[in-house]
């Protein structure tokens, strides 16, 4: 009987473990695929998400630019100034007016928030109004006009106009302002834009609004107070002296004006009437041309009756 001859098999002829691997190459597979799928998936998701953020915020900035673009800037522009204001005054304007530098804005709230800023910073300008147009804002208002220096101790001087209002100082060569010595000044001045109520002060503010009037209205071409550099109220009502005169003007020669008693008190001095006082000066300086190297003094309070007035109101 023959012998049967053994079949040797081999590791990959062995079909049970060859399928029982494809199964687990095919599971690996699929679930490999199955991860890159959500992996692609998810950075999908990540760049929409990225896209929409960008999307999100290019709107906020748009937003802001067009806000912004939208408060519109524009000039400023001085309505009826005098020929005396200077480069410097304008300046304090424009600085308040544009918050210390910024730009002129032209929005709804520009006109209210520019004038409270000029009634408050800026006491040259009274009786302020302010204006917006589509391109500039306007701004008029009362001027106020210095007439006398103050020189207030360690090199601080202020100014004071007709109603005793105090200006900082800046120069302003256009005006012809005298200086008041003499005064009994107190600790401390009253701030910018606030009233200095002094008795000598109103004195000599009373003297030189007379003397300005006058030559605004008998001298305009060549203004006699030109020719004025102090007015000494040293002996304001006697208070050192009843023989010496009350209130003294001096020419930029050292001429003395004696004017004697403060406006309203003549009578009561027997002097010679103020209308009086300021013909005779305004007639002698008509007359020489000038005040100047043209007499030792000038005494303003003897009483004379036929003087020819010039005009009949001072």
């Amino acid at each position: 009987m023959a012998k049967r001859k053994k079949i040797k098999t081999t590791h990959r002829n062995r079909p049970g473990r060859i399928s029982f691997k494809l199964r687990v190459k095919s599971r690996k597979k699929r679930k490999s695929s199955y991860r890159a799928g959500r992996l692609i998936g998810f950075l999908k998701i990540s760049a929409v998400a990225c896209v929409l953020v960008a999307v999100g915020v290019g709107f906020v900035f748009l937003e802001k630019h067009v806000a912004s673009k939208s408060k519109r800037t524009g000039s400023l522009e001085l309505v009826d100034v005098p020929d005396w204001v200077n480069e410097q005054l304008k300046e304090k304007i424009y600085f308040a007016a544009s918050s210390y530098g910024g730009d002129i804005r032209l929005d709804k709230d520009a006109a209210a928030s520019i004038q409270r800023s000029i009634e408050s910073s800026v006491a040259w300008l009274d009786q302020v109004k302010v204006q917006t147009t589509h391109d500039s804002v306007r701004i008029w208002g009362r001027w106020r006009r210095p007439l006398g220096l103050i020189e207030l101790g360690s090199r601080k001087t202020c100014y004071v106009d007709a109603e005793l209002v105090v200006l900082d100082f800046v120069p302003v060569s256009a005006l012809p302002i005298v200086k008041i010595k003499g005064l009994l000044l107190p600790a401390k001045a009253p701030s910018v834009g606030k009233l200095w109520q002094l008795d000598d002060l109103a004195a000599a503010v009373a003297v030189l609004s007379r003397l300005d009037r006058m030559d605004k209205l008998v001298t305009a071409d060549k203004p006699l107070l030109y020719e004025i550099d102090r007015i000494d109220v040293t002996n304001f009502n006697g208070r050192q002296s009843g023989r010496k005169p009350h209130i003294v003007l001096y020419t930029k020669d050292d001429t003395e004006i004696i004017w004697g008693a403060e406006i309203g008190s003549w009578q009561r001095y027997l002097e010679a009437a103020d209308q009086e006082k300021l013909t005779n000066l305004y007639n002698y300086y008509k007359e020489h041309g000038t005040i100047l190297n043209s007499a030792k003094y000038i005494d303003l309070r003897s009483q004379q009756h036929d003087v020819s007035l010039p005009i009949d109101k001072y």
